[in-house]
């Protein structure tokens, strides 16, 4: 099996047809499907949350000389937004945020982080969530902070925590309230 540094890649990754977008409809929405899939699972295993569809590795394969064309990174990509997986970051599409979790999805992984860790009624700041001790092994380590920030104001909507803002972005806070 072929792998992209620790990532096994999967046997449809070795198909040349798969890096050409299949004209029969049937065909392509297989093919969609299994690309969406793999996106979706490369980004999560290797912690990837902006994919620039240009410099994508996963879009070009050497040991078979193929690679997608602009269209198809268009399309595989297009095809995660409208189901609400991801988001594109810039008119040109040149950016595209990877919600392998929805945003839904990790407020309730932080919900269950603070209830894990008995946070309930503590204060932390964003960058403790994202990258101190207590997130270590967990999803919520090395977050971005777009889709961290976007999970926890969807939080404070619901009334589970307040955000309140320090004099720079690394002292920013989050009192639960769960």
């Amino acid at each position: 099996m072929q792998k992209l540094g620790e990532f096994k890649l999967p046997n449809f990754f070795n198909y040349p047809p798969y890096f050409t977008l299949q004209p029969v409809k049937d065909t392509r929405e297989k093919q969609i499907q299994l690309w969406k899939g793999l996106i979706l699972n490369y980004c999560k295993t290797q912690k990837v949350f902006i994919v620039e569809p240009e410099g994508f590795p996963l879009f070009t394969n050497s040991g078979i000389e193929r690679s997608l064309s602009h269209e198809a990174r268009e399309v595989f990509l297009s095809s995660l937004v409208s189901e609400g997986r991801a988001e594109w970051m810039d008119k040109g599409h040149r950016k595209c945020l990877i919600l392998w979790h929805r945003i839904q999805e990790w407020a309730d992984l932080i919900l269950r982080f603070v209830k894990d860790n008995g946070l309930e009624d503590s204060v932390m700041t964003v960058e403790e969530i994202r990258s101190g001790t207590e997130s270590r092994g967990t999803d919520l380590h090395g977050i971005d902070r777009i889709v961290l920030m976007r999970a926890l104001k969807l939080l404070e909507h619901k009334g589970k925590l307040a955000i309140f803002k320090g004099t720079s972005a690394d002292d920013e806070g989050v009192k639960f309230s769960i």
